[in-house]
């Protein structure tokens, strides 16, 4: 049932021979990072349940651990990464009552579940697309590994640490506890845990109020179901991802990671299933991405805060002022930290805009660069410091400083204040390949879409109509372009520095 890496013999980069460093929320502190058969390193991270648009929160996770995707494959490792689509299993209310999110959705729009699915998840892909991220090595899906679930409760009922009741299967939190750390991964205590557990539904067929479900039987209403040695029923939501992490990356891994709303209940739930299965904590290393926040508020559909990837990128939410490029949005988001709240505010977006198109200007003035002068020793401080940042548990804000500093350098150059070798030249551009391009996953500002030329063209005649109209005072008119530029989700505004638009 597991995929054993091959062994092979590696060797780094020679400038990343420095240790890296990661926060391992297992352990609470920063470790250095010793993969288990290097080059070879395994990745999970727990993936959308797609029963709706994705939201930014999750955007934000997928696209820091494409980041450290990214940066590991650069210094070297052969990863694999494996992100699941969670399209089964998954209960309104994170637990193991309440209905199953896509069935509730599927039964609203009067379609198949699988119709939702695959409606969510090619929406999912089509974000993350726009964001530049890599897709996984593997992107599993809960239906499509049924039977090996099944096996893994049937393993742990044998190991004595799960029970059958009615048709459900429960895990025995109590019976695991007595020999293993259920809390390992929060540090809270059990006692603190059955305090803060509600009284729900089905609560009388568990031994503890505690015990989570690796197996539901499924009503009649239940439109995703399945034949299972206790009857008809569905997986518990923790148990899927147990289930293809090990099939794909074995019982033991590298890197887990997700955000850290799974901490306290599906990634513990994750590893107590896998020790009581097989005896092994499934993964080395746990990483886990911070909060979003809306000028200093958490984001909330009830507060009407919340937007989605879509209406960020169109402006069209009262809470923006325009609308922002794919690209602005994910440097914005690798100015903080990964396990740093990350607060949304249109000033924010809007200095994440600007800084990311100097880093753009900044590498179009960089091809025109002449070698003048003799060479010193600041280009290679400057792609030491980017690695050092990198190391240092990815820190992205850190290296964007370093990145700065090179724009700085090449300004300077530019201007003739000072001089740089062709040396200096060709290591400029290896820093912005390498770290601009490569880790962070920005593309040139004319890959965006934003700088077609056809289009600037055709932007260019209809403000200069539009400018006409008002000058005639014809506001009407004025007023109309601007109207229909917004329905095709065209952003104008008018500012002291003349008529600016963004797509």
């Amino acid at each position: 049932m597991c995929r054993l890496f091959l062994f092979a013999t590696f060797k780094l980069f020679n400038l990343t021979m420095e240790k890296l460093f990661i926060y391992n929320t297992l352990s609470r502190t920063k470790e250095e990072f010793k993969a288990i058969n290097a080059p070879f390193l395994g990745m999970y991270v727990c993936g959308p349940t797609v029963y709706s648009d994705v939201h930014l929160g999750n955007c934000r996770t997928f696209m820091s651990f494409d980041i450290i995707y990214r940066y590991l494959t650069h210094i070297g490792y052969k990863v694999r990464y494996v992100r699941n689509i969670t399209d089964a299993g998954h209960l309104e209310s994170d637990g193991d009552v309440g209905e199953d999110k896509i069935s509730k959705k599927a039964k609203l729009a009067q379609l198949e579940p699988m119709e939702i699915v695959q409606t969510y998840t090619v929406g999912f892909r089509d974000v993350m697309n726009l964001f530049n991220a890599l897709p996984p090595s593997i992107e599993p899906t809960a239906t499509g590994h049924i039977i090996e679930q099944q096996e893994i409760a049937k393993q742990i009922i044998a190991n004595g640490l799960a029970y059958e009741h009615n048709g459900t299967v429960y895990f025995d939190v109590d019976k695991y506890a007595k020999s293993n750390n259920y809390t390992v991964l929060t540090n809270r205590k059990l006692e603190e845990l059955l305090e803060n557990t509600r009284d729900l539904d089905g609560q009388d067929e568990k031994r503890s109020r505690l015990d989570f479900a690796l197996w539901i039987k499924a009503k009649p209403e239940h439109l995703m179901k399945w034949p299972s040695p206790w009857g008809v029923g569905f997986p518990g939501w923790h148990i899927e991802c147990s289930a293809m992490s090990t099939k794909y990356l074995g019982e033991q891994f590298d890197i887990h990671g997700g955000g850290m709303d799974l901490q306290a209940t599906h990634h513990t739930n994750e590893i107590a299933q896998n020790i009581a299965y097989c005896g092994k904590s499934p993964a080395n290393y746990w990483l886990h991405t911070n909060m979003l926040t809306v000028n200093g508020q958490k984001m909330s559909k009830s507060l009407g805060n919340s937007f989605l990837p879509m209406e960020l990128f169109t402006g069209n939410h009262p809470l923006l002022n325009k609308g922002f490029t794919p690209m602005a949005v994910r440097f914005f988001m690798m100015q903080t930290h990964y396990r740093s709240t990350l607060d949304f505010s249109n000033d924010a977006l809007e200095a994440a805009e600007k800084a990311f198109n100097k880093l753009m200007e900044s590498y179009k003035t960089l091809q025109t660069l002449i070698a003048s002068g003799s060479s010193s020793e600041d280009v290679k401080a400057i792609e030491r410091s980017c690695y050092d940042a990198m190391n240092d548990d990815f820190n992205t804000p850190v290296l964007i400083s370093k990145l700065f500093d090179a724009i700085r350098l090449i300004n300077s150059a530019y201007d003739k204040k000072s001089t740089v070798t062709k040396e200096d030249i060709a290591l400029l551009q290896s820093i912005y390949q390498h770290f601009v391009f490569d880790v962070m996953g920005l593309k040139k500002e004319e890959e965006t879409g934003k700088s077609n030329t056809a289009l600037e063209q055709v932007m260019n005649l209809v403000l200069d109509l539009r400018a006409k109209a008002k000058a005639n005072k014809d506001f009407a008119t004025s007023d109309e372009i601007r109207n229909k530029l917004t329905e095709a989700h065209i952003q104008v505004k008018d500012g002291k520095e003349g008529v600016t638009w963004s797509i």
